[in-house]
């Protein structure tokens, strides 16, 4: 598998001239990787790729696959920012989660990486069954009595076929509620705010100069290569995605062949993803940029769309930037939608 990445990387390297400004180690475990098989990675990307002097080089791993002596060897290789899969501080969410790690482990992990990176961000997960809002005040408040430069807050998704999905149909744990994932949400954007952290975008909340650049890029429709079976990539105009099945991304890519299919975007789809990920950040949407990328036509529909929600009080407009307000984050979804073009 490695081995076909590398390929991969030297076949697709014309498709991505620009400076590369942040590799991510992401999707199923990378952790698991051992050190020069990483370094491995890393050092064919600088060799096909023009890449910035100072990269975000970010690598995903769980609690229980980070020991010290992993920790100190990562930071030893040119990783200089860990993304660590804490998912709550409670033995029970973990549990009900079929998590690997434990509580304990969590905690000791991100004192250890505080030792040897800087920059690091730590996963948390909000709307688990059972857990009351004071809960998850108490996961939030452990989070920043450890001082982190980082969180990302996820709602819980039940996903087919997981244990997760069959205790809840066994009737064992409640469904998700929707109403408490909310009162979730507004507590977690509430707390850390209040503790000086920016909340750029939907999910991810970061301490001045610690925003991921990775998370940034997606947000605001920098280009990216995707490299591995499943992994997606966009160039501006069209996205394209890898065969998921391991098997025959390894067959393919051995045999010279790139197993992946692509989808040209429309302008309107270009305008829909420019409304969906615009939205979704500090950055809002550029009533500018609408009128130069996509025309007159689009201006004008925005225009008449927003209007209502402007005055509901959904949206703010200051400086031709439209922004979600504070009452509208948690249903952006459905105020993206509002505004989507369709053909």
């Amino acid at each position: 598998m490695v081995v076909c990445l590398a390929k991969e990387l030297v076949m697709r390297k014309d498709e991505l001239t620009e400076t590369v400004e942040t590799i991510y180690f992401g999707g199923g475990t990378p952790s698991l990787l051992t050190i020069e098989e990483v370094e491995f990675l890393i050092d064919t990307i600088y060799q096909n790729y023009q890449v910035a002097e100072n990269p975000e080089i970010s690598l995903e791993a769980n609690p229980d696959d980070l020991t010290e002596e992993k920790i100190i060897q990562l930071s030893q290789t040119p990783i200089n920012r860990l993304s660590i899969g804490v998912q709550s501080f409670f033995e029970d969410d973990l549990k009900t989660m079929n998590r690997a790690h434990t509580a304990v482990e969590s905690e000791n992990c991100i004192r250890q990486a505080q030792r040897y990176f800087e920059n690091f961000t730590i996963d948390l997960i909000y709307g688990i069954p059972k857990m009351s809002v004071e809960k998850w005040r108490q996961n939030l408040e452990k989070a920043l009595a450890l001082n982190i430069p980082h969180l990302s807050g996820y709602a819980l998704t039940v996903e087919p076929k997981t244990a997760l999905k069959k205790m809840i149909e066994k009737g064992s744990i409640p469904p998700v509620d929707e109403v408490l994932a909310e009162q979730h949400y507004r507590l977690l954007t509430e707390i850390m705010v209040q503790n000086d952290y920016v909340n750029y975008e939907f999910s991810n909340f970061g301490k001045p100069g610690y925003f991921s650049k990775n998370n940034t890029a997606y947000w605001t429709g920098k280009k990216y290569l995707g490299i591995g079976p499943s992994a997606h990539s966009f160039d501006g105009n069209s996205r394209s995605w890898n065969i998921s099945n391991n098997t025959l991304y390894i067959k393919n890519i051995s045999s010279g062949n790139l197993p992946s299919e692509r989808e040209i975007l429309t302008v309107t789809n270009r305008y829909n993803e420019y409304i969906m990920t615009g939205l979704r950040t500090i950055f809002g949407v550029s009533l500018e940029k609408v009128r130069t990328d996509f025309g007159e036509k689009y201006l004008e529909y925005i225009q008449k769309q927003a209007q209502n929600l402007l005055d509901d009080g959904l949206l703010s407009l200051t400086d031709n930037i439209l922004k979600i307000t504070p009452k509208g984050k948690f249903i952006s979804d459905c105020i993206s939608a509002e505004l989507f073009f369709l053909d």
